[in-house]
């Protein structure tokens, strides 16, 4: 089944390139994709003199030597014959705002991005592109090993815009065989206390009435067939919380969905799913946003 058409994948130029590329091809057929656009972003693209050293052939503009660069790379990878390959890369003050750019320009369903753990990197370039994105993203880790997904960890709310994801997700499950493992934080509100009741009472209560959102949530949205986990954050961070749920239960794919439209970039994937995202370098991670639905939004970041 095609879930996707045309990928982004960003590249920095690291060794990190070469991990990416090997799980990124992992992924191409399942996805359905047929085109990928290779793309290294820069607020200089002056090639570093450690890969000239490397490379004294590369005497071209910088543009078109890290292009040459990432063409030559990209001949040791085994791809499917039938994929479409485009190269190119670009220099820009602010390069998120150039890849971002550059995904609608080229009209892609789902940006790849590699996310380190060992490896130098701040990894801001990719948790900016898994918040704003105007189309899905996949960030692939440093560490995990390549392949499909078989267990997938889905952190819920049970609002309307869940059941996208649910129905997505259902597509994976049916195509890869994989499990789904739905997952709800709750916590024990402030002031619980003065309720005269134990934090455990208290808890417990809180666990009771997110089961009754759940049952009322599939219901409503026919997703019957899923049972949900309920994990009590009594403390710690949200994002660490449910990666630390993600790794107990065995999960190797998270699939978190977006808000949809909003007003604030910064609440595009919700507070939660924002906190998941910087936390976790261990996990691919699959956020899935319906293409367009952030288009009025990326319209106005441009504009300001």
């Amino acid at each position: 089944m095609k879930h996707f058409y045309k990928a982004m994948i960003g590249l920095d130029l690291t060794e990190m390139d070469d991990i990416l590329i090997k799980k990124t091809i992992v992924y191409l057929k399942f996805l359905g994709i047929d085109k990928c656009y290779f793309v290294h972003v820069a607020k200089n693209l002056a090639v570093p003199d450690e890969i000239l050293k490397k490379h004294p052939e590369l005497l071209a503009p910088g543009d078109e030597s890290i292009e040459a660069l990432i063409t030559s790379k990209l001949k040791n990878f085994d791809f499917p014959e039938s994929m479409e390959i485009e190269v190119f890369a670009e220099e820009g003050p602010h390069p998120l705002e150039t890849l971002l750019r550059w995904a609608k320009i080229k009209d892609v369903d789902i940006i790849i991005m590699g996310r380190k753990e060992t490896l130098e990197g701040s990894g801001s370039i990719a948790k900016g592109v898994a918040k704003k994105a105007p189309c899905s993203v996949l960030l692939l880790q440093e560490k995990r090993p390549p392949g499909l997904p078989k267990k997938i960890m889905i952190p819920s709310d049970f609002s309307d815009h869940t059941d996208l994801i649910y129905t997505f997700a259902e597509r994976l499950s049916e195509d890869l065989g994989a499990e789904l493992m739905p997952v709800h934080l709750y916590e024990v509100p402030h002031g619980y206390s003065k309720t005269g009741k134990t934090f455990e009472e208290f808890s417990e209560i809180m666990k009771d009435n997110a089961q009754e959102d759940f049952n009322r949530f599939i219901q409503k949205f026919n997703h019957t067939g899923l049972q949900c986990r309920f994990v009590l954050n009594d403390g710690e961070g949200q994002g660490k919380a449910l990666l630390e749920e993600a790794e107990k239960i065995e999960a190797d794919m998270i699939l978190l969905g977006s808000r949809g439209k909003t007003k604030s970039a910064a609440i595009l994937l919700g507070s939660v799913a924002e906190k998941l995202v910087t936390v976790n370098n261990k996990l691919p991670m699959l956020i899935f946003k319906r293409k367009g639905e952030t288009m009025g939004f990326f319209e106005a970041l441009f504009k300001v």
